[in-house]
């Protein structure tokens, strides 16, 4: 539901108004979804560039728009994995050496990914930051799933993080996908126990 709007004149906008509560948006160019910002009372400067967007002037733009700069640096980082691995070994470097390296440090730099966004996540626990990038975490999943990194994330996590509604909604969808799983195992292994016993179920 859009919130507000406004021509770009001269490369120029604006927006007025009071917030009366805190809430992550999206800014629209006709339908398309150009970025995120966070919706909250001050002075909020936007610039849309194509090499950069971003918001800042207000305590949790500016927190969000960090985290987007210190995630893209790792990923960047893990990016050119690859191409610094074909530039050793076209250097002379031993192949299965290089490619062990490489790995290490993906590792390294995933490990690195995942206690950032873990650690930014439980630190705004109580603001609108922890849901938005949560959710946006679990957007990258096939389909809603419980893992490790989100059972620690919920295992700690206050009730205002747990009753955010689209939280509410991925626990119970991942829940019950889980449920459904541990449901096709068991049937797996029960069929598998059968098939070693001699039994066969179509003549049951």
């Amino acid at each position: 539901m859009p919130v507000d709007s406004a021509s770009v004149e001269h490369g120029l906008f604006s927006m007025e108004g009071v917030s009366d509560s805190t809430m992550m948006v999206s800014i629209y160019m006709e339908d398309e979804s150009i970025m995120p910002i966070i919706l909250e009372n001050g002075i909020i400067q936007v610039s849309i560039n194509t090499g950069d967007m971003r918001a800042w002037g207000t305590p949790l733009n500016n927190a969000l728009y960090n985290f987007f700069d210190r995630r893209n640096d790792l990923e960047e980082q893990l990016n050119n994995l690859d191409h610094r691995e074909a530039q050793m070994v076209m250097n002379g470097a031993n192949i299965d050496e290089v490619h062990a390296q490489m790995l290490k440090e993906s590792e390294e730099l995933n490990r690195k990914m995942n206690e950032y966004i873990l650690s930014f996540i439980k630190d705004n626990y109580n603001n609108v930051l922890g849901p938005s990038v949560f959710m946006m975490m679990c957007s990258s999943m096939p389909y809603p799933m419980m893992t490790d990194q989100i059972e620690d994330i919920l295992r700690s996590a206050p009730a205002i993080f747990k009753q955010h509604p689209l939280v509410q909604e991925f626990i119970t969808k991942a829940e019950e996908n889980m449920k459904l799983i541990q449901e096709q195992q068991l049937l797996r292994q029960n069929m598998a126990e059968k098939e070693r016993a001699g039994i066969n179920p179509a003549n049951q």
